[in-house]
């Protein structure tokens, strides 16, 4: 099957190796996925502005105000004011702070951000990458994050960054057990663990929210909780910790974090469409865009839920992880097992 994401590229890179007389398939295959990747950032870059343009006019509607509205047309340049102005921000590093720690854990938060979009297709020949436990490697890589955030934590020499740190791993790792029992309640269904086979049998069945209601409801609320957003944002506590883990971090640096804290919203709402709402599935319209208005669909659930839930104690985080979420998410894979063995999916 025809994929864009790379056979684009590959055509752009033949045609300019030919222009230069340069015949050498090793440089081909290699100026093909510097091509691929610079259009998968494009692709996810453009969606995140997109994405925090939304959540800010959708906050005014909430909050019963306009949100921006000055730069640009209806405040869509807003965006890029605010980027310039951490442009031009002084980078700090703390006093006795571990520099290697504190500098490589912006490239490796950033870095497996953007790695998780790889393995998420966007349309039947929308990919990047399509591996046979795309699934599990999409979770795999989300999991990196809490290492580095405890070591951002440690690097930064600030207890309140420090305290940040281990509050973000503990609710992560919380919320990362009843997701992942969910999400095999999909594989059993599906029977792969591969992401176009399990949008494949959905377009053939039943989308899994209807059989898996309870999955998605655990999900839903551990993919929030797993990507630290409101109500689920204690590591970042303003009120308590400054800014958390990220206290110490200025200028481009905080704005690659908070970046990238919308590249896992896009991911992580990509996850839910694809396991849950049938992938790219709908009449009418072409894949990719059934796709992208469920993506967004979801992530104005995500801000609904900011702009309606007051912060969650860490405590009280921490007791919804463990005492209801992952008994919840048992009964979930029960349920989708008694379905697999009537026959009924």
């Amino acid at each position: 099957m025809l994929n864009y994401l790379y056979s684009i590229p590959n055509t752009i890179a033949t045609a300019i190796l030919s222009v230069l007389h340069i015949n050498l398939p090793q440089l081909n295959y290699l100026l093909t996925w510097v091509i691929a990747s610079i259009v998968l950032i494009v692709v996810v870059m453009v969606n995140v502005i997109i994405l925090i343009y939304v959540e800010r006019k959708l906050l005014g509607r909430f909050m019963d105000r306009r949100g921006p509205f000055v730069v640009g047309p209806a405040g869509f340049f807003q965006n890029f004011a605010d980027a310039f102005k951490f442009l031009v921000k002084e980078m700090i590093l703390p006093e006795n702070a571990d520099s290697l720690g504190f500098n490589s854990t912006l490239v490796i938060i950033v870095a497996s951000s953007l790695l998780i979009m790889t393995v998420v297709p966007q349309a039947p020949n929308f990919f990047f990458t399509d591996p046979e436990l795309s699934l599990l490697l999409a979770f795999a890589i989300f999991a990196i994050e809490p290492f580095a955030v405890v070591i951002a934590g440690w690097a930064s020499n600030n207890k309140y960054s420090l305290l940040g740190g281990f509050r973000s791993t503990a609710q992560m790792m919380s919320y990362e057990v009843p997701m992942l029992i969910t999400v095999v309640s999909v594989v059993v269904l599906a029977g792969s663990f591969n992401f176009r086979d399990i949008v494949n049998f959905q377009a053939g069945h039943v989308w899994f929210v209807v059989p898996l209601i309870i999955g998605f409801i655990v999900f839903l609320i551990s993919i929030v909780a797993e990507i630290e957003r409101i109500p689920f944002d204690t590591p970042d506590a303003e009120a308590e910790l400054v800014h958390g883990w990220m206290t110490e971090y200025a200028g481009i640096k905080f704005a690659l974090f908070q970046l990238t804290s919308y590249v896992r919203s896009f991911a992580g709402a990509a996850i839910m469409v694809l396991i849950f709402l049938g992938g790219w599935t709908g009449p009418f319209l072409p894949p990719v865009a059934w796709f992208y208005i469920k993506v967004y669909a979801v992530f104005v659930l995500f801000v609904w839920m900011r702009a309606s839930l007051p912060r969650v104690r860490i405590d009280q985080i921490l007791n919804l992880g463990w005492r209801s979420l992952l008994p919840l998410s048992l009964v979930n894979i029960l349920i989708a097992a008694l379905l697999r063995i009537s026959g009924v999916l």
